[in-house]
């Protein structure tokens, strides 16, 4: 098995608590990766007082038209905030997949693992206009993150 220290170690996101040994749960190497990429994506830049420049303007985009133009801008920016943030990570690619259902994008990062050229990918749905389609995102929103009770008359 090769070395992989350089990808480091981390606390998982979001913070568990391990239940038999009362401390937080980790994760390392390629998992802390992928970790450090949705942070990244769901971190609001200026969301963080100390780093103003941490995370992506992805938010942004919640309300957006969605055309080829603002798709290709959306994932062009992904693809800057990624490499700029996240030095483990080279050769990034971003597209957008609008097609999978109403109000919803599909984004794929692929990447390659610097000093390791591991290729991997992560998948982030993207949810655009739930304001209009609340009845659809409780539909489709697991059990534990419900959005609320519904009212049956």
């Amino acid at each position: 098995m090769e070395n992989r220290e350089f990808l480091g170690k981390g606390m998982k996101f979001p913070p568990q608590i391990n239940s038999a040994t009362g401390r937080f749960v980790t994760v390392s190497e390629l998992e802390s990766v992928k970790e450090s990429i949705y942070l990244i994506l769901m971190t609001q830049k200026t969301e963080r007082f100390v780093r103003p420049d941490f995370g992506s303007e992805l938010m942004a985009y919640t309300f957006m038209d969605i055309n080829i133009t603002n798709i290709q801008i959306m994932c062009s920016n992904i693809r800057r905030d990624i490499q700029k943030q996240e030095p483990r990570v080279t050769d990034v690619n971003v597209t957008a997949d609008p097609s999978v259902r109403e109000g919803c994008l599909v984004i794929h990062v692929d990447y390659l693992v610097a000093d390791s050229n591991t290729r991997d990918n992560f998948v982030f749905p993207f949810y655009l206009n739930t304001g209009e389609n609340a009845e659809e995102t409780e539909e489709f929103a697991p059990e534990e993150l419900s959005i609320g009770e519904t009212y049956e008359d």
